[in-house]
């Protein structure tokens, strides 16, 4: 089952659990050699011994909220096996509140984490990307990465951020062999939406009914996989919450009717 590209070295943030948890499984079973991050460090143990190659996966904490922690991160990430081919970057953090009700250090919170946190890691890496001459970026973005929906207002800025980010990066790099790949989701049954941020920061602690009713992330994980073997620099995951991507690119005025009627919480 190992290809030329499943022996790479692979680095996923938000290991621990959800969509990060089950892509660390998927490409231990496929032969990748894994770092897997979080902040929870014993749950990052759990999944390592759920890997098929426990032998070739490394535990390496973090918090993408202390971004001066980061290089000392990526020190540490490239002595375990000597090199990073792809950092998957997909920690982050979901929110359910109207804009009307969100602190503003709720929006901060969700930028510094999803956006900033994702950026400090990745201009880290990066030296050591364009030293190689190689490097592949993978970062979870979301379908409200590309348009808002209600109740995820910051969480869909923070997500458009980071297509604007990783799009000029890419145009930057391309003379360094450094590739990005752009992954946007739709509902995906994990709990993003349980641990997400409500308006005056506290977790929601319930399961939105279209998360309960998404894809399972196992087969998230595998699209993921693939996109980023394929190398596609952008790929969209889900169901029919997909054609909002197309409703909105090509009948705007459309999407925005949907939208404003769309019974997302």
């Amino acid at each position: 089952m190992n290809g030329p590209d499943h022996n790479k070295v692979m680095w996923i943030t938000g290991a621990s659990s959800g969509i990060g948890a089950a892509l660390s499984i998927h490409c231990s079973r496929l032969g990748y050699r894994l770092i897997l991050s979080s902040r929870d460090e014993p749950k990052l143990e759990e999944v390592k011994d759920k890997c098929l190659h426990p032998d070739k996966v490394r535990v390496l904490p973090l918090d993408l909220a202390e971004a001066e922690t980061l290089q000392e991160k990526v020190s540490k990430a490239v002595d375990f096996f000597g090199i990073v081919d792809i950092l998957v970057n997909n920690g982050g953090i979901s929110q359910r509140s109207l804009v009307k009700h969100t602190q503003l250090s709720v929006d901060r919170r969700l930028m510094e984490i999803n956006y900033f946190g994702t950026v400090a890691l990745t201009k880290a890496l990066l030296p050591h990307f364009i030293q190689q001459k190689s490097g592949h970026f993978a970062v979870v973005s979301s379908l409200v990465g590309k348009f808002g929906s209600p109740y995820r207002s910051s969480y869909a800025a923070s997500k458009h951020a980071l297509h604007g980010f990783f799009d000029s990066l890419r145009a930057e790099h391309h003379q360094d062999a450094i590739l990005v790949t752009m992954i946007c989701p739709g509902f995906v049954k994990t709990d993003v939406s349980v641990n997400a941020l409500t308006g005056d920061g506290s977790p929601l602690n319930q399961m939105d009914d279209a998360q309960a009713k998404g894809l399972p992330p196992e087969e998230c994980a595998k699209a993921m996989e693939k996109a980023i073997r394929l190398k596609r620099q952008e790929v969209y995951i889900g169901r029919k919450e997909v054609f909002g991507v197309y409703l909105k690119r090509f009948f705007p005025s459309a999407f925005s009717n949907f939208i404003k009627k769309a019974k997302v919480r």
